[in-house]
């Protein structure tokens, strides 16, 4: 995937949010935040080892 444009990408993802939590509730809203923020942190790690390790 490459995507040049961090503008378009930022106001893609503000986007997606705003339409993910119209459709939550406050606490389903926290716990989706949670997960993502968990999968993010798990995907970075991916990345990192995969950078060290020399695979792609």
């Amino acid at each position: 995937m490459k995507n040049c444009d961090p503008l378009a990408l930022t106001t893609a993802v503000n986007t997606l949010a705003v339409a993910i939590a119209e459709q939550l509730s406050d606490d389903d809203l926290g716990l989706t935040a949670a997960i993502l923020v968990q999968l993010g942190d798990t995907l970075a790690t991916i990345a990192a080892q995969r950078a060290r390790c020399g695979k792609s």
